[in-house]
């Protein structure tokens, strides 16, 4: 038995699953996850000695490669000074200096811990500001597990065959509507219907928990026409894609402004933190400068903004970094098509920058239900060769591809050659 069964077996008389995130478990593959000992570079090793090519990089945030010493020497300065003071800190000041500079919608912003409350905040917000209730999401985004935002959520609820959660009462979901991604029309005929209850708008400006989905033009410019018409609030949810499409996100990539952002783990680069901000009229509405309550104890905490600070610091000054990780991300995602194409195999292939996904299915996919038609058991056979083989992708059908911009073409291509092998065996 390896180190990592030894630890599994344990794990799961302790801890629901064997995990604390339903994302990690090997449950839709079959085996147990692997247990990290340390990572370095592009590289994380588990606790039995094994070298992986990491694809999973956090779920992100980790742009520049794990344990970036830059990163690093800004936590142990940080840390010599305190850990957590539930107090004001300077390098608040700077890092909300430094998005508001960075991202042209965004006013003002507030420190959260993590995605799932930015989320949960701005939802807050934004129907203090509209006097609304009715939110519209969009079928296989997922925004946290918040209650209100688990219906039809994606990621790792799709992963799990349960469209909703246990525990979470209907009258918490009653005013949460789904709609269909890349359908504008499906968007429209709900407001149509509520022209006057709904508050937000919600979405992710690329997909990436039901796999990487492309959002067409016309789609998000239609949300940005629709909320403006009908005075609701447009919120991206940018916890994927905020500083790793480019420096403004998605909605520089795309040029289309919502009213508020909501980021997560990259604000910190990789450290627990979140972040919600957008126009100063809204954000001026939350305590204790107005009636919206929100308030944590460990938000803004000092050891996870200098690391954020010295990664956004680092990707600002150097603007290469981006040119060259999303070049590189282009032709791997490509190199991979062209495989596909040479085997015979008419899997799909969607990627924006340096995140994408291989999905097997045959349809294109544009939205949750193409993103259905996958064959998670052909993935989970495809998932065990490149793990035997040194690559750390992650355990889902439904989980996004992330590159890092110290991964090197030569890494890369050595996996090319293990995808070309797996496919051509198959």
């Amino acid at each position: 038995m390896t180190r990592s069964e030894e630890l599994f077996e344990k794990a799961v008389k302790l801890i629901p699953g064997g995990v604390n995130s339903p994302v990690r478990a090997f449950g839709s593959i079959g085996g147990c996850p692997r247990f990290i000992d340390h990572a370095d570079g592009a590289y994380m090793y588990d606790v039995d000695g094994n070298k992986y090519l990491d694809f999973i990089n956090s779920w992100g945030p980790m742009i520049l490669g794990h344990n970036n010493p830059l990163i690093r020497e800004a936590v142990i300065k940080a840390c010599e000074k305190g850990l957590s003071y539930g107090a004001a800190t300077e390098k608040e000041v700077e890092m909300a200096e430094l998005i508001t500079g960075i991202v042209p919608s965004i006013d003002m912003v507030r420190m959260v811990n993590s995605g799932t409350e930015a989320v949960m905040s701005a939802v807050r917000a934004a129907r203090g500001y509209t006097g609304r209730n009715k939110i519209v999401k969009f079928m296989g985004c997922y925004h946290g597990h918040s209650d209100a935002m688990l219906v039809q959520a994606g990621s790792g609820v799709m992963t799990a065959g349960i469209p909703d959660s246990a525990g979470v009462p209907g009258g918490c979901t009653k005013d949460t509507l789904s709609a269909v991604y890349n359908d504008v029309d499906s968007v429209k005929t709900l407001f149509e219907t509520f022209p006057e209850e709904i508050a937000a708008v919600i979405v992710e400006p690329v997909a990436a928990n039901m796999g990487v989905v492309e959002p067409k033009r016309e789609f998000l410019q239609g949300l940005r026409d629709l909320c403006t018409k009908y005075g609701a609030v447009l919120i991206f949810d940018e916890v994927i894609t905020g500083f790793r499409l480019q420096l403004d996100g998605a909605q520089g990539f795309y040029g289309i402004q919502p009213d508020m952002t909501t980021f997560g783990k990259i604000i910190g680069a990789g450290m627990p933190v979140g972040a919600y901000g957008g126009k100063r009229e809204i954000m001026s509405l939350i305590s204790p400068a107005g009636p919206v309550y929100q308030a944590g104890t460990l938000s803004g905490n000092p050891v996870a903004m200098s690391a954020g600070l010295a990664q956004l610091n680092y990707l600002k000054d150097h603007p290469e970094v981006y040119t060259g990780l999303n070049a590189k991300s282009d032709w791997f995602f490509g190199e991979m098509k062209n495989i596909l194409e040479e085997c015979g195999k008419n899997y799909q292939i969607n990627h924006v920058g340096s995140i994408g996904s291989l999905f097997f299915t045959e349809t294109p996919v544009v939205n949750y239900a193409t993103a259905k038609s996958s064959d998670t058991k052909a993935f989970a056979e495809y998932f065990k060769y490149m793990l035997e083989n040194g690559c750390h992708f992650a355990p889902s059908q439904f989980e996004a591809i992330f590159l890092s911009a110290i991964q090197t073409k030569e890494e890369l291509s050595g996996v090319l050659d293990m995808f070309h092998a797996y496919m051509m065996r198959k």
